[in-house]
């Protein structure tokens, strides 16, 4: 062809040369080779970003000069090789990750390759997301949610777009102390509950005010979030990480730290409930020394073969902080959660939040409407049976593939830890990876202080992947056990 290829629905400039080895009538198998190979050249370097939807046959015909077929048979070699994907209605479109190994021509048919060594991945997204913390978001009551912002906004006073209470709407604090009741144990009130933009916020402010009276120190578990702990390091707090065994966090060897974070329900990473003994024990310390623990109830709602276990903050709400989340029972993106907080610390994290409320009016008015429906029960209960079938489909696909593997901590919320055979942690980590899974090990949550763990394991989510998806996840997981 004489003419340059040209600008299509996409902007993207088509150049054949050096590939394309027909002349001039626009059809042929060497038109057809040009156009194949720079449709491939444009998603190899990226010019085509996966899930960009591609013209019509006739469409790019037109605009290039070339025969309708000769399209269609370049779009069908790149759908066989598995750089685009063409669905009915939905048209062809450049395929999500990284394609299988390109499949070789031989003559008019396509054969496989015969090397099966895993092909090098074209991008950092991964193909499953197995990183625990996130639900299925694909799965949020959208319908219901809109609903309820419906009924919430339409009812809503007109003071209710204003500034507001720095310690949020009264809505959702008058809701949200029913439902803990109710659903957790908690020793709930309106007037002591504040709302923050998620967990991390939440410690941010408490953190602040432990700073302002003066603390300087604060237990974690020697398993948790790094990220928690680095906040409480920007607050001006030193974290001590505390042992860990079979009945959890022994709190044997707290001191005269001014709190300590737990995650008593189920421990995370290890799934771990703390043991009825030392529920109390630390509640005793607590008391005598005047310290504080902050319970975060990240999945307290997701139990499914034991009986629910009651908040700590039950025990005492005048030294248990009660930390809970929309986060992970419907998406982090609201970032919507609260504290139900000690009469004596509120008025302190109160002025540490500042003096108005930063956290969205419409979405707390919504989730306020949502709890008092039902729909907020009804969407955990859905997702109870969502995760446990997930749980269960990840139990027996390990039993038949990876007998040696044994997951623990499953019997509530949705991640497992998987027991590896010593010194595999870091190979099967980098295994996960080149198969496109996203995953973490057991070593990636342990606090920098903490006391050796000879232990090697993974720490597998079940709630990211969409239930479609579900499937294929455990199978590559399957892949790289040993």
């Amino acid at each position: 062809m004489a003419k340059s290829w040209a600008t299509f629905g996409v902007d993207l400039h088509l150049d054949p040369t050096g590939t394309q080895t027909g002349t001039g009538t626009g059809t042929g198998a060497g038109v057809r080779r040009g156009l194949t190979d720079a449709l491939r050249d444009a998603v190899r370097t990226g010019r085509l970003a996966p899930g960009t939807r591609l013209p019509s046959s006739r469409s790019l015909a037109a605009d290039l000069g070339v025969a309708r077929n000769t399209v269609a048979d370049a779009y069908a070699d790149l759908v066989a090789e598995g750089w685009l994907t063409a669905r009915q209605g939905s048209g062809t479109r450049v395929a999500m990750g990284a394609p299988p190994t390109p499949l070789r021509q031989w003559g008019s048919a396509v054969v496989p390759p015969t090397d099966t060594t895993p092909p090098r991945r074209l991008s950092n997204r991964p193909t499953y997301d197995l990183v625990p913390g996130t639900p299925d978001l694909a799965a949020f009551p959208r319908a219901e949610w809109l609903k309820a912002a419906r009924r919430a906004f339409t009812s809503a006073p007109c003071q209710a777009l204003g500034y507001g209470d720095p310690r949020g709407r009264v809505e959702l604090r008058t809701a949200l102390a029913t439902y803990l009741s109710r659903a957790r144990g908690v020793r709930a009130d309106p007037e002591h509950i504040l709302i923050s933009a998620g967990i991390s916020n939440g410690l941010r402010l408490i953190g602040t005010a432990l700073r302002a009276r003066g603390a300087h120190t604060i237990a974690v578990e020697s398993y948790g979030l790094a990220v928690h702990w680095q906040i409480l390091a920007e607050a001006g707090l030193r974290t001590r990480p505390l042992p860990f065994d079979e009945l959890g966090t022994n709190q044997a060897q707290l001191t005269d730290e001014s709190a300590v974070l737990l995650t008593p329900a189920h421990q995370f990473p290890m799934g771990v409930p703390l043991h009825h003994d030392r529920r109390s024990a630390v509640v005793d310390w607590a008391r005598r020394t005047g310290g504080l623990v902050l319970e975060d109830d990240y999945d307290g709602e997701f139990r499914y073969d034991r009986q629910p276990i009651g908040a700590l903050q039950g025990l005492d709400p005048n030294h248990v902080v009660y930390l809970g989340t929309a986060s992970k029972s419907l998406a982090p993106g609201l970032r919507l959660a609260w504290m139900v907080l000690p009469p004596s610390l509120m008025d302190e994290v109160t002025k540490a939040k500042g003096g108005i409320d930063t956290c969205g009016v419409l979405d707390q008015l919504t989730l306020a409407e949502f709890i008092t429906s039902g729909a907020y029960d009804r969407h955990v209960r859905a997702a109870r049976l969502r995760y446990r079938r997930r749980r269960d489909t990840l139990v027996d696909a390990l039993a038949q593939h990876a007998p040696d593997v044994h997951a623990t901590g499953i019997a509530a919320g949705f991640h497992a830890v998987l027991s590896l055979p010593p010194g595999t942690e870091q190979s099967v980590v980098q295994a996960a990876a080149w198969q496109g899974l996203a995953l973490h090990s057991l070593s990636f949550y342990r606090h920098e202080h903490a006391l050796p763990d000879p232990l090697d394991a993974l720490v597998v989510g079940y709630g990211t992947p969409p239930d479609h998806a579900w499937t294929g996840a455990v199978e590559a997981l399957c892949r790289v056990l040993p």
